[in-house]
This record gives structure tokens, C-alpha cells and sequence, in this order.
């Protein structure tokens, strides 16, 4: 008898656990999550997997219009949304996690599960994340703006003597610290309200200490050129040019940029309307005359043999010095004129133009030259190309008796050479660079417009002769009404040296020729 009672407890757990775990089993069939599991503070009870994903990504959605403050600095922000960087949920798969709780192992362990639901709740982190490359552009383009950088130290001149400027410190936002910032904030720390959240900032400190800057006392070299013949335009040019580089200090290892300095090219920044080179002939740009300044800052860095990075030579011959001592820039042709600072102190550029149209460049710095060691260049001209005739363009447009002539160009290949003496002896003679220089004919435009046929044809006749100054002396008589010179029998013999052909080597002073062209735009 006490067997049997035994075997119908036994037998009346076992129907009561069943009973219970029937509507468990039931549950877990139909793929319904146990109460007592959340995901966050979002309960997961009695969902199906898709019910419960469906509430977390509208729920997710539901964040994207929160106001998160991305602080930069000096009180600038940007103000973004978790949309604007892409925010996403990164855990979906927690779901089918929780609707496995209760469904493994036997029986009893499955109502253990279900009971220790009933006293603690189990939850699930929410994982989030953004888009790196959405966060990457909010940075660039938006937060970046505010970017400090660092001003260097530098140098003024006053009295005779040096003034030190303080640089500025630079305030620069980590792009790389603050991204990872921004994907930790989401992924790990935001608590799903509005927030606010100081960016990474990289201090740039400038350069330039007193003591470094105290170095900068001795000339490493001076170069004078002159432009006495030019006209006011030209003249203007060249002493805007030579002010904008006036006052640079260029550090140790730093590269100089003459083209960086003196552009843009623009009336806004001090230019005029004058002639430059283009194709061979002499045309107007505004700039013309710039390339005076970087030839003469050219021969100054020669001077203090500093380390030249780019150089290139005029497409013409050019007068206010030597053959292959020019340095053109053109902005048209991608041509600067560059040069590092291999020193091992600051330098300091003096650019000064005098009211007798002379332009100078002293490069200061600390020297350790020897003081017996003397340096100088040489222009050495392997040859010249004389023009053998002359060119006419007849224009139409123009009335008779208009004549506008360019000089010719003599064509020059040179080199220049780098002479150094010790103690006024020779010890090293080293080629520096090697140019060559077109050859241009003196050209003429020649008015032939008219209503008369005798004029017009008398001018064609004076045209065909090939004479610019036989067409220069018709075109006179004509527009003062009195009876052209007699037509000549044969054209003049060609090649002869052409008005305003510079000398084979001028010296490195030489005034230039009235209006002498340089480069700006155009090449020349």
C-alpha cells in the first residue's frame, strides 16, 4: 500500500510538471519569447522574433531626429543627428538569441528557466552603430571649417635691425581620434537623449623661438636689377611683386614658392595690364613684369647658395641679365621658381624697389661660410640663332597708316656656371643650369583698311616688299596725304640685327628694353 501511494505522488508531479511545460512547449512552438526578456528597457515578452525585431528598428528609427552637439572649439560646434551618420542597429541577431531561453534541455531545466525569469528579468544590450565614411565627411566638410592652423613666427625689419613676431597657436580637429569618438559615443555610451560631445583637438604650436630667430643677422647674398625703361604699368608690377615677398621668413627645410607669393594674377591683388611673352610675340596680361622680381630673387638664393628646387628660363631672351641667370614663372605653363632653406637657421627675405626703378632682394640669415670663400656666376653663350627675315600681318581691321612693330629676338643657348674662390683662388667651377631661348622675327600689323583702292593697293605693294621700314614710310606718307616713297626694286637684305635686340651678354644690371616683357599668364 505505501508503494503505491508513493508511485501516485510520483506519477501526479510528473502530470502537474507536464501540464505546466505544456503551455511552455506550446509557446516555444510557436516561436514567442518568454516574459521576463527585454532588450534594453524594451520587454521581448510574448513576441514572435519578427514582432520583437520589428519594435527595435522602430525603435531605432525613432532616435534618428535626437540632436547631438559635436563641440570643436573657441565655442565653435556642428549639430548633427544620428540619421546624418548613418545609425544602424548592429545586434539584430540578440533576438533569435532570447527566443532560444527556455528551449534547451530537459524538462525540468526548461521550467527552471522559465522560473528564474519570474524573479530577475534578463536584458539584452542594444548595440548601435554609424556609418564611418558619413562620419568621416561630417568632419571634413563640416567641423574642419573651424581648423586653426599654426602661424609661424617671423622676422620684420626696423632700423637696421630685426623684430621679432609671435606665431599663433594652432587648433586643428583630430580626424582620426574623433571619428572613433563619435562611433564609441553611439556604439557604448549614449544614453538615447540629446547630447553634447567635445571633439578631439590637435594642438599645432607654431614655430620660431627667440633664440633661433636671434640667428638671422648676416647677408648671404644681394641682387640688384634694374627697370628704368619700363612704364608705369610694368613699373607697377614689379614693386607690387617685390612688396609681396618682402618680409618672408622661410624656415630650415621649408621650400619657397616665388609663383605662392606673388599670385593670383588680379587687379584685386595690386596687378596691371602689361607686357608679358606669348608664343613668341610680346602681348598684354596682367602681370607683365613679375618675372623681373623672381630672376632677381633667383640670383639672390644663387648668391646665398640655397638649394634650388625648380627654375626655368624665359621662351625669349630677356636684357636686365645674363643669359640662363633669368627665372620665369607662368602660371599658364605650371612654371615657379622654388628653393629650400638648407640652412640650418631661419632666413629672412628683404625685397626693396628705390624711385629710380631699381628692385633688390638681400637673403638674410646666419652665416657659416668661410670668410675667404667668394662666390660667383658666369654666363657662358654656346650659341645664337639670328632672324633671317622679317613678318607683316596686313589687318584688314585697322585703318592705314596704323603700323605696330616688335622687336625681333635673337635665339641664345647658355649655360651658367658657378665659380668659387678661396682666398681669391679658384677651387671649384660647377654648371648650374643650361637654357635655351627662341628665336622670334621683328613682325609688324599693318593697317589696310580703307575706302580708297589706290591707297589699299599701294599698301599691299608696300607690304610685299618685306620691308617693315619701307612699310612704316608708306604708311607715314600716306596718312599725312603726301606721295609714298618710290616702291623699292629688291627687299632689304635680311637678318640684319633687329631694333631693341639684346646684347650677346648683357650685364647683370642692364636696363631692359622699354616695355620688357615678363611673365605672368602667359609664358614668357
Amino acid at each position: 500500500m505505501k508503494n503505491f501511494f508513493k508511485g501516485a505522488s510520483c506519477f501526479l508531479a510528473a502530470a502537474m510538471l507536464a501540464g505546466i511545460w505544456g503551455m511552455q512547449v506550446k509557446a516555444q512552438e510557436e516561436d514567442v519569447i518568454l516574459s521576463g526578456i527585454y532588450i534594453e528597457d524594451m520587454s521581448l515578452g510574448g513576441m514572435t522574433v519578427s514582432d520583437a525585431k520589428a519594435m527595435v528598428e522602430n525603435y531605432v528609427d525613432s532616435l534618428s531626429d535626437k540632436v547631438i552637439t559635436l563641440t570643436i572649439m573657441d565655442g565653435n560646434s556642428v549639430e548633427i543627428t544620428p540619421a546624418d551618420v548613418g545609425l544602424s542597429w548592429n545586434n539584430p541577431t540578440v533576438v533569435e538569441e532570447a527566443a532560444k531561453i527556455g528551449q534547451s534541455g530537459n524538462v525540468v531545466q526548461r521550467y527552471k528557466a522559465a522560473k528564474d525569469l519570474q524573479y530577475e528579468n534578463m536584458v539584452f544590450d542594444l548595440e548601435l552603430a554609424v556609418d564611418k565614411e558619413l562620419v568621416k565627411t561630417i568632419l571634413t566638410e563640416q567641423c574642419a571649417v573651424f581648423n586653426v592652423a599654426a602661424a609661424d613666427a617671423t622676422l620684420s625689419r626696423n632700423g637696421g635691425g630685426f623684430v621679432v613676431n609671435p606665431g599663433q597657436t594652432g587648433l586643428i580637429v583630430d580626424e582620426a581620434a574623433s571619428e572613433t569618438l563619435i562611433s564609441e559615443f553611439f556604439g557604448s555610451e549614449w544614453n538615447r537623449e540629446d547630447a553634447s560631445l567635445q571633439l578631439e583637438v590637435i594642438v599645432d604650436e607654431p614655430r620660431g623661438e627667440e633664440e633661433e630667430l636671434a640667428k638671422v643677422k648676416d647677408v648671404l647674398g644681394t641682387f640688384t636689377t634694374s627697370f628704368r625703361t619700363s612704364g608705369p604699368p610694368r613699373s607697377a608690377n614689379v614693386r607690387n611683386g617685390c612688396a609681396l615677398i618682402n618680409g618672408a621668413t622661410v624656415y630650415p627645410g621649408d621650400e619657397f614658392s616665388t609663383y605662392e607669393a606673388v599670385s593670383p594674377f588680379t587687379e584685386a591683388n595690386g596687378y596691371y595690364m602689361a607686357a608679358s611673352y606669348l608664343n613668341g610675340q610680346v602681348v598684354d596680361s596682367l602681370g607683365g613684369g613679375i618675372c623681373q622680381v623672381s630672376t632677381t630673387l633667383y640670383n639672390a638664393v644663387l648668391l646665398s647658395e640655397l638649394e634650388v628646387t625648380e627654375r626655368h628660363n624665359h621662351s625669349m631672351i630677356v636684357t636686365y641679365v645674363s643669359p640662363s641667370a633669368d627665372a620665369a614663372i607662368a602660371e599658364s605653363a605650371g612654371k615657379d621658381f622654388k628653393f629650400i632653406n638648407n640652412t640650418g637657421a631661419p632666413i629672412y627675405i628683404e625685397g626693396i624697389t628705390t624711385d629710380d626703378k631699381n628692385i633688390t632682394f638681400t637673403i638674410y640669415g646666419m652665416e657659416t661660410r668661410d670668410s675667404g670663400r667668394q662666390v660667383r656666376y658666369e654666363s657662358e653663350v654656346i650659341s645664337q640663332t639670328h632672324p633671317d627675315t622679317e613678318v607683316i600681318y596686313p589687318n584688314p581691321s585697322l585703318p592705314v597708316g596704323s603700323v605696330s612693330v616688335q622687336s625681333a629676338h635673337i635665339g641664345y643657348r647658355a649655360n651658367l656656371w658657378k665659380v668659387v674662390t678661396e682666398n681669391g683662388q679658384e677651387v671649384s667651377r660647377e654648371q648650374i643650369n643650361s637654357s635655351s631661348y627662341k628665336m622670334a622675327p621683328r613682325t609688324a600689323t599693318v593697317g589696310v583698311a580703307t575706302e580708297d583702292p589706290n591707297i589699299y593697293n599701294q599698301m599691299m605693294e608696300a607690304i610685299g616688299t618685306n620691308s617693315i621700314d619701307y612699310v612704316k614710310s608708306v604708311a607715314a606718307a600716306l596718312s599725312t596725304g603726301e606721295a609714298p616713297p618710290p616702291p623699292l626694286e629688291t627687299a632689304p637684305p635680311e637678318g640684319a640685327p633687329a631694333e631693341g635686340t639684346p646684347p650677346e651678354a648683357p650685364p647683370a644690371e642692364a636696363a631692359p628694353a622699354p616695355e620688357q616683357p615678363a611673365e605672368a599668364a602667359p609664358e614668357g
